[in-house]
């Protein structure tokens, strides 16, 4: 599998640290306010970094921290004037409902910030005591001229960076290529923890370096998150964590590009602001969101419309309609020519898409055509049940790394309604067609509405 290292800025052969298993770390959410689309491109992507890496037999062992402490965190919980921790609650509990609502597979680990400071402080006194951080006025800041590395991540001019100077604020730009905060000394009002240290609370950047060497070892395969953490959030973790460990941070490095909205960056102030939550309300279903978030390659910019939502919501009903024609259908046996060949060749395809820098636009060309073929076979009545049922287990191995269909699927019919099936198709084969209707509408009484197709009866949920 070849991924495209940010590290490094090209194309690299993926190979993991331990044999046949991923140590995954993913940027999570800033608890401050509930996630929104741009938020949640990132969070679907890694999702599906995470079902690919399992598709390909990998057993992935995955870390997403909850960042529950920073400068945003505390100034909201202020304005409400409730407790950071009863403020953090009421997100954290959004955001675990919305990466459900958007089928993402949980992680293994989702460690909050504020349950980690004795790990944070262990990291900043070892800092301290090899002369890299240095205390001054309000904090212990890391200094940048104890770590020459510093900018390759991020392809920094060595002319930008000021050591010396500080900036203390969690987030910054480009501008401010300054010695970073590591810890910051109680503030009036302010939540602290008495520490070692004295009396404050972690910076924004040495949260993640603590909680993911904590979990999957000073070392560890891939960190993922948007372009917009490559600095100075993950620039600031590779310089304080390999300045602690003196061993590389992370192998690999993988990052999404941005989300925009109809061509312009997403803003409260131009009205063009969307939540999850908010396009559930205007009766988008979930699915189709989580599919136009995934409709375009990692490393380009994807424009978020209601028209392509729409257009979307089309293409999703065709894999839906595909999954109900092979699960509803009751097919009679027959021979279906060359169908091991045209499965392992689609499967082959979809492997080949995915092991290519993870080319979820090729990986969705093949399940089209997949779904092309195999409704032209059924149209031709080439399909018999042994076929579906293969057809059917290769569409949800597909479906496994995308996760587009409907959870649960069509379920199964009980052996009464199975029964009555029968007899409705005994009524018919003997022209009886009054007593088969009469079947017909108690299985609809039931939810389940059949219909006679070429490749024989057809059932569906009501």
């Amino acid at each position: 599998m070849k991924i495209f290292n940010t590290l490094n800025g090209r194309m690299e052969e993926f190979v993991s640290l331990k044999e046949g298993e991923v140590g995954l770390y993913t940027c999570g959410p800033t608890v401050y306010d509930y996630a929104h689309i741009g938020n949640f491109r990132a969070y679907v992507f890694e999702d599906f970094v995470r079902r690919t890496f399992e598709y390909l037999g990998y057993r992935v062992v995955q870390v997403m921290n909850l960042t529950d402490v920073d400068d945003k965190t505390i100034r909201r919980s202020q304005q409400e004037g409730v407790t950071l921790r009863e403020y953090t609650d009421r997100y954290i509990q959004a955001f675990f409902e919305d990466i459900a609502l958007l089928g993402i597979e949980p992680a293994e680990h989702y460690p909050r910030a504020t349950d980690h400071i004795p790990e944070m402080v262990a990291i900043i006194e070892d800092l301290l005591a090899k002369g890299i951080a240095y205390r001054k006025g309000d904090g212990i800041y890391f200094d940048l001229a104890k770590f020459p590395k510093y900018g390759a991540l991020a392809k920094l001019d060595k002319a930008q960076l000021k050591s010396g100077a500080r900036v203390d604020v969690d987030e910054y730009d480009k501008e401010n290529v300054q010695d970073f905060a590591l810890w910051k000394e109680a503030k009036e009002g302010e939540p602290f923890w008495e520490t070692s240290l004295g009396k404050g609370r972690p910076g924004w950047h040495i949260e993640c370096s603590a909680m993911s060497m904590k979990y999957l070892g000073p070392t560890f395969d891939l960190h993922m998150g948007g372009v917009d953490n490559i600095f100075p959030h993950h620039e600031n973790e590779i310089a304080q964590s390999e300045a602690h460990t003196g061993k590389p941070f992370v192998r690999y490095w993988l990052h999404v590009h941005h989300l925009i909205v109809d061509g312009t960056k997403m803003s409260k102030s131009l009205g063009n602001f969307h939540t999850l939550r908010g396009l559930i309300e205007k009766g988008f279903r979930p699915e189709v969101i989580r599919f136009l978030l995934l409709s375009t390659h990692y490393r380009k910019t994807l424009n978020f419309s209601f028209d392509a939502l729409a257009q979307m919501e089309k293409s999703w009903q065709r894999i839906v309609n595909f999954q109900t024609e092979l699960e509803g259908t009751l097919f009679g046996e027959k021979e279906t020519p060359g169908l091991e060949d045209w499965l392992q060749e689609s499967r082959s395809k979809f492997r080949a898409a995915l092991e290519d820098d993870l080319n979820i636009s090729q990986a969705l060309n093949t399940l089209f055509e997949f779904i092309k073929e195999g409704n032209l076979r059924l149209s031709r009545g080439e399909i018999g049940a042994s076929a579906a049922n293969l057809i059917s287990e290769t569409l949800k191995g597909f479906d496994s790394v995308f996760n587009l269909l409907p959870r649960g699927g069509q379920g199964e019919l009980t052996e009464e309604q199975k029964g009555l099936v029968e007899e409705r198709n005994r009524f018919r084969r003997e022209k009886n067609f009054p007593e088969a209707d009469r079947v017909r509408k108690l299985l609809l009484d039931q939810g389940i509405l059949i219909e006679d197709t070429r490749n024989g009866v057809r059932w569906k949920r009501a």
